[in-house]
């Protein structure tokens, strides 16, 4: 049985490189590109498989890049069903000034999915049999597809026994909350969103998160608070912890790298607090790699010994 399931509608191939200073209008000769297969399901399957997970992704790839992105995946021995995309799939990049060490991050929208296509997506997750412990569910939405795709995600997971866990932002986010899912990894803006007004402490944080829960959306809310470190919130703990001091090369994929773990760990039944410590350490150890490389499970198993939980 697959253990985890990951729901990708917007998967890309990340392009990375280094140039020694951005100055405009000029032709600047960059560092050679590293290709890594992208998207924010996309990388949580490959951080699940770097533990030992048994895990699957589901995604739509189209073109010569759709082509690249499941070879990519291949190389890295994770089992994919894919639909077949008339689009092309797309492709982000980014590029680190070496002179201050400054990341600039450029993401494209992608082009539309028919509606036969991300159909075909929420089809080929109803057939899971037997059912994944956990579905994932993260990244943007391409055009074409409705606000509630993950709303309707979130129901075949219901309808086949999986738990939910999302990614997302915006509309899609909202949509999904209205239908209920198991757990949400919002950033602090995506938390004030929701909650309606600005939010400048812990108490504010574990409030807002828990206004969520009270009214049946969310089950667990982890919140990323960038340098401050992350927060996590269930009906009855809030769990603190501060960033760890690492060198940052690369921000792409520690938010998927975090989510990755913590699904991961619950999968394998253990329990909100050890996921969590992993969480915070995969996050932090895909902070130090180039490109999308995420986290290497050498480095999460020695930050996990850094990690410092409170309770509030």
């Amino acid at each position: 049985m697959v253990d985890i399931v990951t729901l990708t509608p917007n998967p890309a191939i990340d392009l990375s490189t280094s140039i020694e200073r951005l100055v405009p209008s000029r032709k600047l000769r960059c560092a050679a590109q590293q290709r890594d297969p992208g998207g924010g399901g996309i990388n949580v399957a490959r951080v699940v498989k770097r533990f030992g997970g048994d895990v699957e992704a589901i995604y739509p790839a189209g073109g010569f890049t759709g082509r690249l992105l499941r070879s990519l995946l291949d190389r890295e021995q994770i089992p994919s069903r894919v639909v077949e995309s008339e689009a092309e799939t797309r492709e982000d990049f980014s590029v680190t000034e070496a002179a201050t060490g400054q990341q600039f991050r450029f993401v494209l929208p992608g082009l539309p999915l028919a509606e036969s296509e991300w159909r075909g997506l929420l089809e080929i997750l109803g057939g899971t049999d037997p059912a994944p412990k956990i579905v994932v569910g993260s990244g943007s939405l391409p055009p074409g597809v409705p606000a509630d795709f993950y709303a309707q995600a979130a129901a075949v997971a219901k309808r086949i026994g999986a738990k939910f866990f999302l990614d997302t932002s915006g509309a899609p986010l909202v949509a999904a909350l209205a239908h209920g899912v198991t757990l949400i990894k919002p950033n602090l803006r995506e938390m004030q969103e929701l909650a309606g007004r600005p939010l400048a402490n812990d108490a504010d944080y574990v409030a807002a998160a828990r206004q969520q829960i009270e009214a049946g959306k969310v089950e667990i809310v982890a919140l990323s608070l960038g340098h401050l470190g992350a927060l996590l919130v269930t009906k009855d703990e809030a769990l603190r912890s501060p960033a760890l001091p690492v060198a940052q090369v690369s921000t792409v994929g520690a938010g998927d790298s975090f989510l990755g773990a913590i699904a991961y760990s619950l999968a394998q039944g253990r329990s909100i607090e050890d996921g969590f410590r992993r969480a915070l350490a995969s996050g932090s150890a895909s902070l130090t790699m180039h490109g999308t490389e995420l986290c290497r499970p050498a480095d999460v198993e020695r930050l996990c010994r850094e990690v410092v939980i409170e309770r509030l």
